[in-house]
This record gives structure tokens, C-alpha cells and sequence, in this order.
């Protein structure tokens, strides 16, 4: 009869983006990728949405709208984004103010 020996799960504190703890390159660009798709994604069911009927409203194929729904927004940039959540018949509003920070950081907020 084998034991299994127990190992120790270290964690470690995040900074709020994973992408950052992760060292992936363009971290605030990705989070912010990840939330639009977020808000994309509420939408879609919230709607009740099939995937070629969110593709038909949104200008893409299908198999993209099912990438979309998986958090898969690699293919698309931060402005297509915002161009999918406006034909979903959403105001996207960009504000700017000056930071507390040294570098400043991108949230959504829905």
C-alpha cells in the first residue's frame, strides 16, 4: 500500500491583474480586453442570444462569437470591442483624469 505525500500549496498576492502576475507583455491592455468581453458575454445571455444570431448583430461568423464566449479575445483589439458592445446597442464611454499614481490604470465599469 503506497502513501501519498503531501505538498504544500504556496500562494503568492496578486495585484489585481492576473495578467500582470502572470508577466504576460501589454497587462492593462489584456485585463481590459477581458472585461469588454465580460460585458459582451452578460449581454449575449442576458439576451438569450444563439451565437449566430450575437455574429449577425456583431458583423462576425459565428465561430468567433463562440471564441467571444469562451473569453478568447485575443483576435480583437480593444476598439472592435467597444464596436461590438455598441452594435449590442451599448453607450461606451472613455474618461481620462490624471492619476494618483505614477502610472495610471484602465478599469470598466458597467
Amino acid at each position: 500500500m503506497s502513501t501519498k505525500k503531501k505538498t504544500r500549496v504556496r500562494a503568492a498576492n496578486s495585484n489585481d491583474n492576473v495578467f500582470a502576475d502572470l508577466g504576460l507583455p501589454h497587462p492593462e491592455q489584456e485585463l481590459l480586453k477581458a472585461k469588454l468581453t465580460l460585458q459582451i458575454y452578460r449581454l449575449v445571455k442576458r439576451r438569450d442570444l444563439t451565437q449566430a444570431e450575437a455574429g449577425t448583430i456583431l458583423g462576425i461568423e459565428q465561430p468567433h462569437v463562440s471564441l467571444l464566449m469562451r473569453n478568447r479575445s485575443g483576435n480583437f483589439s480593444v476598439e472592435r470591442l467597444m464596436d461590438f458592445l455598441t452594435a449590442l446597442g451599448q453607450d461606451v464611454k472613455i474618461s481620462v483624469r490624471p492619476s494618483c499614481k505614477d502610472h495610471g490604470q484602465v478599469s470598466v465599469v458597467a
